[in-house]
Parts: structure tokens; sequence; C-alpha cells
């Protein structure tokens, strides 16, 4: 889902040359949050961090699997490329916002002294993946707020596809289904909540792909503008 849902992103702006439709305060965001989210994947696979989990939820299983890995891994590196289709394509004013670079100002804090706080073994590893993750979940909770804005501002869809939607929707609703199989399989239901960040951002995933199916479908339907003629952009 990862890959179709950048690739379909990538396809459109190559089509048209353009990231006018595209807020660059979600990509920055967007961006930090898989690395922060990567960093807490692969750590919780290293053994040592993975013993200290354990010890915390002796009856519980790793929450994170293989395929979650990969995904945020992967998620990386595709915002990478659109990232930099944004240095060479047409996008008229657009510029990451203060607000966006104070709230990333304001994370690098946080990370900075979560990491001093190891090194004087106040706290261990494992906590600080838990403050990452719990990071990325609130760049989840606002990364989609100034694409919500923008489309709103704009009254059009145009330059942004919703076939990201479609395949963002899909994910996050069998990312909790996976979660919810497999506490039910090996009735390990502290499992959800052993990675609040997985549950969190399949839960706001879809309740904001479900705003952005309103926006596109409804309120601005691209077929409407005149735009939609000269790109064929759905």
């Amino acid at each position: 889902n990862t890959y179709n849902k950048n690739l379909i992103s990538t396809l459109i702006i190559c089509i048209i040359f353009s990231v006018v439709g595209l807020n660059f305060d979600f990509i920055v965001l967007n961006l930090v949050g898989f690395i922060l989210y990567s960093m807490f994947n692969v750590g919780l696979w290293i053994p040592e961090i993975e013993k200290d989990y354990i010890a915390r939820n002796p009856r519980g299983l790793n929450p994170v699997q293989l395929n979650d890995i990969f995904f945020s891994i992967h998620a990386v590196f595709a915002t990478l490329i659109t990232v930099t289709q944004c240095y060479f394509y047409e996008k008229g004013d657009q510029q990451v916002s203060r607000t966006a670079k104070s709230i990333m100002s304001f994370y690098a804090l946080i990370i900075a002294i979560s990491l001093v706080l190891v090194y004087l073994q106040k706290i261990v590893w494992l906590d600080f993946l838990y403050y990452c993750s719990y990071i990325k979940l609130t760049i989840t909770l606002i990364k989609y707020i100034p694409q919500a804005v923008m489309n709103y501002k704009r009254k059009s869809t145009i330059g942004w596809s919703i076939g990201n939607i479609f395949l963002d929707f899909t994910g996050g609703l069998l990312s909790i289904l996976q979660m919810i199989i497999n506490a039910y399989n090996y009735n390990d239901w502290a499992s959800v909540f052993g990675d609040p960040t997985k549950f969190g951002l399949g839960l706001l995933s879809v309740i904001f792909d479900i705003l952005f199916f309103l926006q596109h479908y409804v309120f601005y339907s691209p077929k409407s503008s005149k735009l939609y003629d000269l790109t064929g952009c759905t």
C-alpha cells in the first residue's frame, strides 16, 4: 500500500510538473514522523531493547512485525522522493511555514533531552524509543491539518492525489485489524497498547481520510474545477 500510495503521488506530480497542490508542512512533518517511527520499529528488534520490552510485558509479544519495519523505512525513502520533487517542480510561493519549523524545533529539543537522559542512565533506550513514537503520533495528529486547510482555502484538491487517501484508508483499517487478530490469537490484548503508536496511526489515518474523501468528492469535486480539464487528475 505504501509503495502504491507514494507511486501515485509521484506520477501525478511528474505529469503536471507541479507541487502547487501539495502542502510543504505536510511533507516535512511526514518525513520527520516516519524517520522517528522507523527508529522505534527497528529499535524494538534490537535484542537488548526487546529484552527490556519483554521484561515490562512478560506475557506479551513484540508488537513490531517485519512488515512494520518495511513500511516505515520505505515511507522515509518514498517521502524523500517527494521532497526532491518539491525542489525541482513548480511550487509557486510555497515554503515550510514558521509554525511547522517551530514544531520541529520543539520535537528536536525533546529528542535531545531524552538522549541526555539515556546518557545519564535516567531512562533506558526503550523509553527513548517510546518518546520517539509518541512524537510520531502527535505528528500524525497534526500533519493532515495543513493539507485539509489548504484544500479548504483553494476550494480544490487538484494537484493532490485521492489515490493516496484510498490506500492510506485501506492501510489504516488493515493495520488495526492486524493488531486485533494478533491480540485475539495470542490472547495478548496488552500488545495493542504495547505499540500505541501503530494503533493510533491507523485510527487517526482513517478519521482524516474520511475528511479528505468528503473534500474531494463532496465539497470540492475536481470535475467542477477548470484545472480538471488541464490535468486530467482525479
